[in-house]
């Protein structure tokens, strides 16, 4: 073993400690990115192989009725490899454990399921006979929160009729591996599912013999899509066809595929702030380290080695922290990844979840790791390759104090000795004070930006269902109903105030830029279901005002306040509007679009007519309206405020919660690292002093303030500057998060602001309690004795 190996050797054993608080947050920032990089790589291997497994279709289109005759003429398409039709109808489910009513999509299933599109996968039970009981298969989420087995029973209102569903089998389908309500932000499992019934059952129960309302199809490779679609909205369009969208209007893809991009800004944000307070750290242990050991370098030196021997000896030494922060990361990073699996299939639903490893992610981990510790080493490597023997082994020069602000501006004369000593000190090694605040602030900024979500999701949930939507029930119906119905609706069991809406399917276009959305009409004073502006005050729809559209929705459509829009209605006889954009406003759901309800009944050339209320009903009356609910065929759909507030509230405080805990911990890492780190360089760099206070005459708690003060400042000082950085990050989260299907406020409350500096505070002072016990510890005699 040469020389320079016992050496690192030595050095290692010495500094274990603060080698592995760098080597700890090193790998959490490696663990971060492989979970990260795992998890994408599962998420999209699953969803590949369950999409060509499940044969899942590539376009999609529903029908007000059309012939089964007609799935000849769409195979006729140029780049159409195969045609699926089938019925689906929402429809009301009388569940005896639960007050109000749920809902359910119905899907009919071919006599030969096994070549259809879309798959049906069986997970338990058997496939539902086509004649005898109506028998249907339930999606696994809504089964699980049901508690459904096969064999049990269901009350549902078929085309008017109550009917018996006995349960056969419970299987999912690559259509609906995210299933949400219409109307709902996120999905509500235990309100809502999805049952595939036989087709002729199907037919019977709706009086559809003979006929389809939505066509599903897959494209032979190459295909022009768009022209797939506009040679079958074309055909579709006399049968009622509400324009066809492929793969990514699709809800559940869409929804998937906004989780997988927001993973993929996860990988990227998090380790950067991790790599980065490594680099800082790497610097700071190494300038120190280096200029601790200048005479041992100019000693290697003079005995002939040379500089580029010295480079690769301190390389080495990186390339060990390197090494053992890899190793640990990448256990640490598959652990996770495994982990993070298992909860996404709470919301993601797959035959199988595969758990891969991305070897890739694994390899730019490491060499980014190697890379940014040997940036964060550079200067200082560097420094010790040019030191000249002659001038490393002469004693440094006394400091001249005289050029310090403390001394021009006269505070010294107020401080004690001990307090001159820190502030000279603090300011004679500016560049690795300024490099201890900002890692420390890393750690406050990371506390930070694991705590706002809980915030945010506190300010969406009373902006949403607090301000915004004040009603307690709404109701959808199936077919839009004269406005009797709401005279109807207002003799509900219950019913204090009833307000009626209007929502129709339409495609709008601005220049080559469109969204497929459903245009919703409200009351020109709304105080049910209210349009907010960015001070929380309720926008009033006036007549022949034009769209007032959320931000998304002008994103997307890169429009303002006054573009004109080019509308196409997707029912009836298919008009095509122009309405200019009156208002844009701040929402946190999909993008949508609204206007005055009778505005809409105007351009629409219809009557009166209405697609659901929404309902203000007596307290302790809602049990007897659900009841009247489950008995009225005309609802296709009933929403609770109070259970989607809760329902949304848990699930995101349950995903959320994940990440705030990882974040909480490898913030408290971040903390806990640079303190102690810089609190054992300042001991190694000022034990000598400290000892000599200590001869003479000062106090173990004396000494100890030397080193305990210079903590406490550079502790100070990184709060405020933490602080910013915490809000910086948050704001790039939010934009990161920021997705058709969501988008985020920054709120920040000051409880968050407290409870991370509180940590921080903890974490400096548990390591300050540490490094006193090693200043009580110290060899007085030793670190007295003189090097030269």
């Amino acid at each position: 073993m040469s020389t320079l190996d016992r050496i690192l050797i030595a050095d290692v054993r010495h500094m274990w400690r603060q080698f592995l608080a760098i080597g700890v947050l090193l790998a959490c920032g490696i663990a971060i990115f492989l979970m990260s990089g795992n998890t994408i790589v599962s998420l999209e291997t699953s969803q590949r192989l369950y999409y060509n497994d499940g044969r899942f279709a590539d376009v999609f289109v529903s029908l007000v009725r059309a012939p089964n005759r007609l799935a000849s003429r769409v195979k006729q398409i140029p780049g159409v490899r195969r045609v699926q039709t089938r019925l689906v109808r929402d429809v009301l489910l009388d569940i005896p454990s639960m007050v109000e009513p749920a809902s359910c999509k119905l899907v009919s299933i071919d006599p030969d399921p096994s070549q259809s599109l879309n798959r049906l996968f069986l997970r338990r039970g058997r496939m539902p006979r086509p004649t005898g009981r109506v028998e249907v298969v339930v999606s696994e989420l809504f089964a699980e929160k049901q508690g459904f087995q096969p064999g049990d029973q269901v009350q549902a209102i078929l085309s008017g009729r109550k009917e018996t569903l006995t349960i056969v089998g419970i299987g999912l389908s690559p259509e609906f591996i995210y299933v949400v309500q219409p109307g709902l932000m996120v999905t509500d499992d235990r309100r809502y599912g999805v049952m595939w019934i036989p087709r002729r059952q199907m037919e019977a129960a709706f009086s559809m013999e003979g006929a389809f309302n939505d066509l599903s199809v897959s494209l032979r490779p190459k295909a022009n899509v768009a022209e797939v679609r506009f040679q079958l909205d074309r055909l579709t369009r006399p049968y009622g066809g509400t324009d066809s969208y492929d793969r990514d209007d699709q809800p559940s893809h869409r929804r998937l595929t906004d989780e997988i991009d927001q993973m993929k800004t996860m990988a990227f944000v998090t380790p950067s702030i991790f790599m980065a307070v490594s680099a800082f750290l790497f610097n700071i242990v190494f300038s120190r380290l280096i200029g601790q050991q200048k005479e041992q370098i100019a000693t290697l030196r003079a005995f002939g080695y040379l500089p580029r021997e010295i480079v690769f000896h301190y390389i080495k030494m990186v390339a060990v922290l390197v090494g053992g922060g890899v190793v640990l990361g990448l256990g640490l990073g598959v652990w996770m990844s495994g982990w993070i699996l298992v909860q996404y299939a709470r919301f993601f639903r797959f035959p199988t979840m595969l758990h891969e490893f991305s070897y890739n992610s694994a390899l730019i981990a490491a060499v980014l790791a190697l890379t940014i510790s040997l940036l964060g080493t550079y200067s200082a490597i560097r420094r010790a390759s040019r030191l000249v023997p002659a001038e490393a082994m002469r004693p440094e020069a006394p400091r001249d104090y005289r050029g310090l602000w403390a001394e021009r501006l006269g505070l010294a004369r107020f401080l004690s000795p001990i307090g001159a000593m820190i502030v000279r000190r603090l300011e004679t090694n500016r560049c690795a004070t300024l490099l201890s605040v900002l890692g420390m602030s890393l750690g406050l900024a990371v506390l930070v930006l694991g705590s706002f979500m809980e915030d945010t999701v506190d300010f969406v949930i009373d902006s949403e269902f607090q301000r915004s939507q004040r009603q307690d029930v709404m109701l959808n119906f199936v077919e839009t109903r004269s406005a009797d119905a709401v005279h109807d609706a207002a003799h509900l069991p219950g019913v204090t105030r009833v307000e009626a809406f209007r929502t129709v399917p339409a495609r709008i276009n601005h220049g080559r830029r469109s969204y497929r959305v459903a245009i919703m009409g409200l009351v020109e004073h709304p105080t049910l279901y209210r349009i907010l502006d960015e001070h929380q005050q309720a926008i009033r729809l006036p007549e022949r005002g034009g769209l007032t559209i959320t931000r998304k929705l002008a994103e997307i459509l890169n429009a303002r306040e006054g573009t004109p829009l080019r509308v196409a209605v997707l029912e009836g006889d298919r008009l095509t509007l122009e309405l200019p954009v009156a208002k844009v406003f701040e929402n946190y759901t999909e993008p949508g679009a609204y206007i005055n309800r009778l505005e809409l009944n105007r351009l629409l050339r219809e009557s009166n007519e209405v697609s659901g209320v929404a309902l203000s009903v007596a307290p302790g009356s809602i049990q007897d309206l659900y009841q009247e609910v489950k008995q009225t065929p005309s609802i296709a759909g009933a929403m609770d405020k109070q259970a989607a507030m809760e329902n949304f509230r848990d699930l995101v405080a349950e995903s959320t919660s994940v990440m705030r805990s990882v974040n909480a911990i490898f913030a408290t890492l971040i903390a806990f690292g640079v303190i102690y780190n810089c609190a054992m360089i300042i001991l190694s760099e000022r034990s000598r002093d400290l000892a000599t206070l200590r001869v003479m005459g000062f106090t173990r708690l004396e000494a100890a303030w030397v080193l305990l003060g210079e903590i406490a400042i550079i502790t100070a000082l990184s709060i405020p500057v933490g602080l910013l950085f915490g809000y910086a990050f948050a704001y790039l989260m939010a934009f990161a998060m920021d997705t058709e299907s969501f988008r985020f406020p920054l709120v920040i409350e000051t409880s968050t602001y407290a409870y991370s500096v509180v940590v921080i505070l903890i974490a400096a002072l548990v390591s300050s309690l540490y490094v006193r016990r090693q200043v009580n510890d110290l060899d007085m005699i030793g670190v007295l004795k003189v090097k030269e």
